[in-house]
Order: C-alpha cells, then structure tokens, then sequence
C-alpha cells in the first residue's frame, strides 16, 4: 500500500494546526463574528431543548450514575460534570432535534459540537472573554468544516455520519484554542481527534444514538486537547496520510485540496447556514416549495391528488427511503414524512413530531401521494446544490403547479436574520427559560464580544430549568 502524501496537502494537518494555533480575534472579519453570534444563540436554543429529551437523558444519566469532577455545568439543570462529559451530554443535546446549524460542503453541524466543547471548558479555566470565546468558535468551526469539505460528500455515500466523524475535528481545534495550545501540542491534538472520529449513517432511520455522534464528536475534541497537553502524541499528518490518513481511510473520493483552498482569506464560518425546520436541511427546500404552491393557489390537502418531488442524488438517498414509524429520528429524516406533515400544518416544529403524529393515518395516507426522483438538472448543477428541490403539485381537479427553490431558506444564500434567529430561540426556549433570562441571554450574546467574563452567560445555562422541576 502507497504510504506518499498527496503534494496537493503536503504538510496540511500542520498548516491547520499552525492556523488554529495563531489565530487572533483581530484576524477574523466582522461578518463572520457576527455569524458567530448568530449560532451561538442557536446552537444554545438546542441544547436547551435538547437536554428535555429523552435520549440526552438516557446519557445524561450514565454520566451522572458513572461520576466524575464537578466542574462543567449540564445545560439547563444543576447537575455538573467532567468537562468531557458534560460536552457528551450537551453535543447530544444540541444535535438532539434536528435544529442545529448547518454547513452544506462539509455536511456538518459544528454548533452542535463547538458550543458545548467551549462552555465546558470555560467554567475550567474560569474567566474567559468574549473575544476568546468567539476566537476558539471560529477555529472549530474553520477546521472542521475544512475537513469536511476534503473529505467531500463522498464520506456520506461511504456510509459515514459526518457529524461524528468530521466533527471530531470541530472539537478539537476549539479546544485547543481555548486552551491556548502551541502548534506542536494542537497538532497532537488534530492528531489524536481523527483516531476517535466515528459515526454510521444507518442510525438516521431510527436509532437514537444518531444524536450520539455530535456528544461523542464533542467530548474526543476535549479528550485530544487534554491528552496532546499531557504529552500523548497524536497522528502528524492525520489528514493527509496516505494509508491511514482521515481523508483515504474515510472517503473514497476525497477533495484534499480544500483542506487548504483560501485559508485565512474564505472563511467557511462564514458559510453555516440555520434551520427554520426541525428536519433534515436537505429537504427544506422542497418543503418551502410545496408551502408556497399551496399558498399561492389556495390549496389545502384535500385538493391535492399527487406531489412530485425532484432532488439531487445526495437528498434523494438520504431522505427518500420508505417511510415506517420507528421514532422521532426517523420522522425529522423522512422526506414523505415531513411533506405530509408540513401539508396539513404549514410548520414543522416541535409539536410535528409528537409520538401520535409518527403513524397519524392522515399523514400516512397523504404519503402515498408523494413521489421522490432524481431530477437530471438538478443533479447537473452539481454538490452546491444538493438542497435544491423542483415540486409538481397536481390537484384533484388536473391542475399542474411547478415550484422550484436552488437555494434553501436559512442558507447563506437565502439567509434568515439575526431577528429570525431571536424569534426561533424565544420559541425552542419557551418554558425552559423564563421571559426575562430569554431576553438576558439574547442580549448577552449580542454583545459577546464586548464581555470581559462570559460567567453571566454561563450562569443563566447552568440554572435548573422546568426538566427538573424549576423555573429559571
């Protein structure tokens, strides 16, 4: 077997190191702070909501019955942890309702893991500011997304769960810039991440541990940082290694040449979109397609005899399997699921996915109206726009209704507002926080980088919410 490194990514893992390890708050452009702040305020929005739900639970409770040091808060309660298990617990929880942001190249959803990784280790170190905090953001988020789009979508196809395998990569850059490691010591720990990055993608039809592998992705990330501090040495040329590297051993058509494309000048944080759908992004733009047909001709379920669905070859096998009730994983990945569902009640939030709605015979028998195909032309205009989505509505009456959407809502394309963000926290939140911390927080957040401690912040996300009986 060939051992040679491509001279494409000669020394990648070390100039991604090198980056991660220097880079200053001043480095980076306003637009992408203020992106920053926009995922911080919804990647916190679902780890609160996340930490409600059952499955987070079941892991917050093996954490707890298995013990550790009370450093690190678990979110929304009073529980505290390891700063290892408590980004287990909360990466669950932020990955734990399909809510999270979105990066399109990459497939990943760092909020989901660089939040959790950097609250953990703040409450360690004690006081951090805004600007550090943002700082070591931003490095997960470059680094991670960056490997992500090498490893192209080609690592899905290979049946690889990006967020448990790339993501590895998101947590440990932002630890590692949290905790100021030099460019040996975070090489070692981009070195160490990639031997425990994972992830099945068979989890999405049912499992629960799908919302596992952002935990798992988050607690490797700090695991790596505080081994590559205690002298273990990790792979040196992990991304690029020509047997054995991330790259060759996870995708069999990598892209190596994005790990370096514009570093420093394109900041793929910049590019991480959000969710107005509680579902899988891939299909959102077929879901605003049908909601705007159905607006526009005033239609309601019942007028509707059949709905064509054209995808992109990536949508199509992610989401357009055959449809069964075998969870809430399952329903927020299910193409004919979230069609239906979103026919009948214009929004698919929290309450879409209730347990008596996951075999509603009303929703199942709008299914059968719906047919999922590879559309050639959508296909032909390549990855970028895999979300992409062309919708034929044909009524009852014989009338034929076309949409077609190339560039989903809440898209860096498509952008949704920092207002939009505001108003979708205010909801996942509600009844977990009071009205007053909501507002607290939003206006904490919105000043991130002006925060000498970022300790107000954590306070309000180490409180005990109604999950354990209390309002905060």
């Amino acid at each position: 077997m060939s051992t040679d490194n491509s001279p494409l990514v000669l020394d990648a893992s070390k100039i991604l190191a090198d980056f991660a390890s220097h880079l200053q708050y001043g480095d980076i452009p306003q637009d992408v702070v203020d992106r920053m702040k926009m995922c911080v305020l919804d990647s916190i929005g679902c780890c609160l909501h996340g930490v409600t739900l059952p499955w987070t639970q079941s892991v917050e409770s093996m954490v707890m019955d298995e013990g550790s040091s009370t450093v690190s808060s678990i979110f929304g309660t009073s529980h505290k942890t390891s700063p290892g298990n408590a980004a287990l617990v909360n990466g669950t929880a932020g990955h734990a309702f399909e809510f999270d942001d979105m990066h399109k190249e990459s497939i990943l959803h760092p909020g989901s893991i660089a939040i959790p990784v950097l609250f953990a280790l703040a409450e360690k170190l004690g006081k951090v500011s805004g600007k550090d905090f943002l700082t070591a953001m931003v490095c997960g988020y470059e680094i991670g997304t960056r490997v992500g789009n090498a490893a192209s979508i080609q690592l899905f196809f290979d049946g690889f769960h990006p967020q448990g395998s790339s993501g590895v990569f998101v947590g440990a850059a932002a630890a590692g810039r949290m905790l100021n490691l030099n460019p040996t010591l975070m090489l070692d720990c981009l070195g160490i991440a990639g031997s425990q990055a994972g992830g099945l993608m068979a989890a999405q039809e049912g499992a629960m541990v799908k919302r596992f592998h952002s935990g798992r992705a988050a607690q490797s990330g700090i695991y790596a940082a505080f081994l590559a501090q205690k002298g273990l040495t990790g792979i040196s040329n992990v991304l690029e290694a020509g047997y054995g590297g991330y790259l060759t051993t996870y995708s069999s058509s990598p892209k190596p040449e994005r790990l370096l494309s514009g570093l420093g000048v394109v900041w793929e944080a910049g590019q991480v979109g959000f969710k107005p759908y509680a579902c899988v992004t891939s299909i959102h733009s077929s879901l605003d397609a049908l909601l705007s047909i159905m607006k526009t001709q005033q239609l309601k379920p019942e007028n509707i005899a059949r709905v064509d669905v054209g995808l992109s070859p990536m949508t199509f096998t992610h989401c357009a399997w055959e449809y069964k009730a075998q969870g809430v994983t399952a329903a927020q990945m299910n193409l004919y699921f979230n069609i239906a569902s979103v026919a009948f009640d214009g929004v698919l939030f929290t309450e879409q996915y209730a347990e008596a709605k996951l075999s509603n015979p009303q929703l199942l028998a709008f299914m059968k109206k719906v047919h999922a195909y590879i559309e050639p032309e959508i296909e032909a205009l390549g990855v970028a726009y895999r979300h992409g989505s062309r919708v034929k509505v044909t009524t009852t009456q014989g009338e034929v209704f076309l949409q077609e959407i190339l560039d989903r809502r809440g898209s860096p394309e498509n952008p949704l507002s920092k207002m939009d963000i505001q108003f979708k926290f205010r909801n996942v939140v509600s009844g977990i926080l009071t009205s007053s911390k909501i507002e607290r927080v939003i206006e904490l957040v919105d000043q991130l980088e002006n925060l000498g401690d970022i300790s107000p912040l954590i306070a309000i996300l180490s409180s005990a919410s109604e999950v354990s009986g209390q309002t905060i």
